[in-house]
């Protein structure tokens, strides 16, 4: 008789392991789904606000294009973390039968909603201004403040970053993988928006900083609005790519053999499972998936005993706060069984 395999959370981190349902399992859904609080982007949101803020005043007191162009920059970061907080509430909500496969898809939308704001409200304003300063410049004074403000903005947006940071590579220890790999394939968009956000900002502060010295020294205004145009540059870049992560588990993104192999063997090391030899797993949000399966059961039983089993194997699945929906049905005996070393092609 096969036993069934000791339940722990190695092997399946994004999303996590596939294990036997329990009533924890299930407090831990709920938890999951409705207790979380959205730290990393309220963190952001907040030092966001405050630079924002203080790069309006310093713009308008130097006259500074690269202080203008960082002063669009933080007020869209703000607005994009709006946004960003809706994703997170909305994505979490509960499935029901308006939304079977429940809400998670809507931290996409809304990420992507705030990705069209950065390019916008941060790219093309910071380049026209940019453009406009090199054509008619304007004069610029009160360096003092500027730096005094892009130091202040630089800490803070630090500790922002730094949260967002933490967050990565607590995500990359878990999956075996490094901080930036983590950010770039995790099915989590507000983390990885939060991030690249806040290390564009850091870099564009620095760009900031040097256009504005090379004009105080130069007493010519073209590194500032060279500066400004490659702020919004940046911006722009980065919008790009948020947009098309957005847009791959929008239409339906791969996950990897890897994450493949890994509920392949979950799924036979459950007790009513003898081997699996067919496995799609789809994402329909943040750490969620969507799993179709075929299996062959452990003995030889009656069909309508095989039918409760199979129920009863979906119930264990879907227990788990990773799991949307889980769909199982039987193999015939030609089918081999799955390569659960490497997983089958995505």
């Amino acid at each position: 008789m096969k036993t069934q395999a000791a339940q722990g959370p190695a092997g399946l981190n994004e999303p996590a392991p596939v294990v036997d349902g329990t009533h924890a399992a299930e407090e831990a859904r709920q938890g999951s789904a409705g207790g979380d609080k959205p730290v990393t982007v309220i963190v952001a949101f907040v030092a966001n606000l405050l630079v924002a803020g203080a790069k309006t005043v310093a713009a308008m007191i130097t006259g500074s294009a690269s202080m203008t162009a960082e002063a669009a920059h933080s007020w869209a970061d703000t607005g994009n973390q709006i946004f960003l907080l809706i994703a997170e509430r909305k994505s979490k909500r509960h499935r029901d039968r308006s939304h079977p496969m429940g809400y998670g898809r809507e931290a996409y939308v809304w990420s992507m909603f705030a990705a069209f704001g950065l390019f916008t409200a941060g790219a093309v304003v910071s380049i026209t201004h940019g453009v406009q300063q090199l054509l008619e410049p304007e004069p610029a004074g009160d360096y003092g403040i500027a730096y005094a403000v892009l130091a202040v903005a630089f800490v803070l947006e630090g500790i922002s970053f730094t949260q967002a940071f933490r967050q990565a590579r607590k995500a990359g220890r878990e999956r075996g993988t490094s901080t930036l790999q983590s950010v770039s394939t995790t099915s989590n968009p507000t983390l990885r928006a939060v991030f690249a956000e806040d290390a564009a900002a850091l870099l564009g502060l620095l760009i900031a900083f040097l256009g504005i010295l090379l004009h105080q020294l130069t007493g010519s205004p073209a590194p500032d609005a060279i500066g400004s145009i490659l702020v919004g540059v940046l911006l722009g870049v980065i919008a790009v790519i948020l947009i098309d992560r957005n847009r791959r588990f929008l239409v339906g993104q791969a996950v990897s053999p890897a994450l493949l192999g890994s509920v392949a063997r979950r799924l036979s090391a459950h007790a009513s499972i003898d081997r699996v030899t067919y496995l799609h797993l789809e994402y329909v949000g943040p750490e969620r998936l969507y799993l179709v399966a075929a299996v062959d059961l452990v003995g030889d039983r009656p069909e309508h005993d095989v039918a409760v089993i199979l129920r009863a194997v979906e119930r264990d699945i879907e227990d788990h706060e990773r799991i949307e929906e889980a769909v199982l049905t039987l193999s015939t005996p030609d089918e081999p069984t799955l390569d659960l070393e490497d997983g089958p092609s995505a």
